[in-house]
C-alpha cells in the first residue's frame, strides 16, 4: 500500500495575530512505496510529527493530497484509513491486561470471540509476550509495554503503520535491541510503514530510505548510505554523524575527477555527479561546469570529510604528509579513540579504529594527517549557508 503526499502544505493559524501563523509543512512531494520502512528525520520543530499526523488523519492540509494505494484520504478522518499509530507514550489501556489492550481493535470490529482469542495468541507470539496475556500493564517493563503497543498496532493489519517516536522513553541499550525488533518484524510482515525520529542512528538502523527535514521542507531523500556518503547540503552533512568541513577552491574539474586546493594543497576528488548521488532536486544550473554539475574552476567549494575516514599517525622527520596539526584532547571510549586535532587554528575530529590495536596517541603530539579521497563529497558553497 503506497503512501503519496502531493505537494502537502500544514499553515497553523494565528486568528488572533494573523501575522504569526506558522507553516509547519511547507510544499512536501514524497511516495513511500508499498511495503517500505521510511524514516522522517529531522531536528524538533522540522515538520515531521505534523507531516506523520497528516498521513494518520489527525491534522488535514492546509493545502495538497494525500493517497494511500491511490485512493485520496486527504479529508477522511482516521479510523476511515486503515492505519495504526505507535505513540511515544504507548497509549495502552491501564485497566486492560495484555490480552484485554492487544484484542480491543478486534472486538471494536466485532469479530467471534475465537476468532479474537487465536489472533491475539497469534500476535504475542510474534512479539515475544506470549505466555504474558493477563499481566496488566503495569507489571511490565517500559519494552514490554512497547510490544503490547507494537502488537495493537499490527493485529487489525492496517494498511500502513505509523510510527511517532515510539523508542525514545526507553534506556539506550533497550531501545537498540527494539529498533531492531521493530525493523525485523516490520520486513516480515511486509507493512509499509512510515517512522519519525530525531535520532539519526535510529534512522539509519530502520530504514529503507530517510527524508531529512528542515523548516517544513525536505533536503533530501535517500538510502542511510545515500545520505550518509553523499549528502544533498550542509545542513544534511552536519545532520548525520559528524563530519569535518574542508573548505577549499576549485582548480580544474572534468567529468570524473576536480582538483580542489585547501590550503596550499591539491587534492583530486571524486565529482558528485561520477559518485552516484545526485541530490535531490540537483546542483544549481547556473555556469554549469563540462562535467555537467556546478563546479567552475575558481569556485570555493567544501570537501565533506567523515572523522572516521582520517588517517593520523605521528610526525616523523624528514616526513611529507598531506596535512598536519597538534592533538589537543583525546577521548578514549574502548571500540574507538577520538582526536581533536588542532589544524592551523581549525579543530578537527578524527575517530581510529581498534586503539587497543593502534594504540592511542597522547595529548600535544604532533601528527601527520589524511584521508581516502574516495571517501570524500563535494558541496558547492552556496549551502553554507
Amino acid at each position: 500500500m503506497s503512501v503519496v503526499l502531493e505537494d502537502v502544505r500544514k499553515v497553523f493559524a494565528n486568528p488572533e495575530r494573523p501575522e504569526r501563523a506558522v507553516t509547519a509543512v511547507d510544499g512536501i512531494s514524497l511516495e513511500i512505496r508499498d511495503g517500505e520502512m521510511v524514516t522522517l528525520l529531522g531536528p524538533s520543530g522540522c515538520g515531521k510529527t505534523t507531516a506523520l499526523r497528516i498521513i494518520a488523519g489527525f491534522e488535514t492540509p492546509t493545502s495538497g493530497r494525500v493517497l494511500i494505494a491511490g485512493e485520496d484520504v486527504s479529508h477522511l478522518p482516521p479510523h476511515a484509513r486503515n492505519t495504526a499509530m505507535v505513540f511515544q507514550s504507548y497509549a495502552i489501556f491501564p485497566h486492560l491486561s495484555v490480552a484485554g489492550n492487544v484484542a480491543f481493535g478486534l472486538e471494536m470490529r466485532g469479530l467471534p470471540k475465537g476468532k479474537i482469542a487465536s489472533r491475539v495468541a497469534e500476535i504475542l507470539d510474534l512479539v515475544e509476550l506470549a505466555g504474558l496475556e493477563h499481566r496488566s500493564p503495569e507489571q511490565l517493563s517500559g519494552g514490554q509495554q512497547q510490544r503490547v503497543a507494537l502488537a495493537r498496532a499490527i493485529i487489525t493489519e492496517p494498511r500502513v503503520l505509523l510510527f511517532d517516536e515510539p523508542l525514545s522513553n526507553l534506556d539506550a541499550k533497550l531501545r537498540e535491541q527494539m529498533r531492531g525488533e521493530v525493523r525485523k518484524l516490520q520486513r516480515r510482515l511486509r507493512i509499509t510503514s512510515v517512522y519519525v525520529t530525531h535520532d539519526q542512528a535510529e534512522a539509519m538502523a530502520l530504514s529503507d530510505r530517510i527524508v531529512v527535514m528542515r523548516s517544513g521542507r525536505v533536503q533530501q531523500v535517500g538510502s542511510p548510505l545515500e545520505i550518509y556518503a553523499r549528502p544533498a547540503n550542509r545542513f544534511v552533512a552536519d545532520f548525520i554523524g559528524r563530519v569535518n568541513f574542508l573548505e577549499g577552491r576549485v582548480a580544474s574539474c572534468g567529468a570524473d575527477r576536480v582538483r580542489l586546493t585547501v590550503r596550499g594543497r591539491v587534492l583530486e576528488l571524486p565529482s558528485p555527479e561520477s559518485a552516484g548521488y545526485p541530490p535531490a532536486g540537483g546542483y544549481p544550473t547556473a555556469g554549469r561546469s563540462p562535467s555537467g554539475g556546478w563546479l567552475r574552476p575558481g569556485e570555493a567549494a567544501t570537501a565533506v570529510v567523515r572523522p572516521e575516514t582520517i588517517r593520523v599517525a605521528p610526525l616523523l622527520p624528514g616526513a611529507d604528509p598531506l596535512f598536519t596539526g597538534t592533538i589537543r584532547r583525546v577521548v578514549y571510549l574502548g571500540a574507538t579513540a577520538e582526536y581533536e586535532i588542532d589544524w592551523e587554528g581549525t579543530t578537527l575530529l578524527a575517530v581510529i579504529g581498534s586503539p587497543l590495536e593502534q594504540g592511542v596517541l597522547a595529548e600535544g603530539t604532533r601528527v601527520g594527517w589524511d584521508f581516502p579521497t574516495a571517501t570524500t563529497h563535494l558541496l558547492p558553497a552556496e549551502s553554507t549557508a
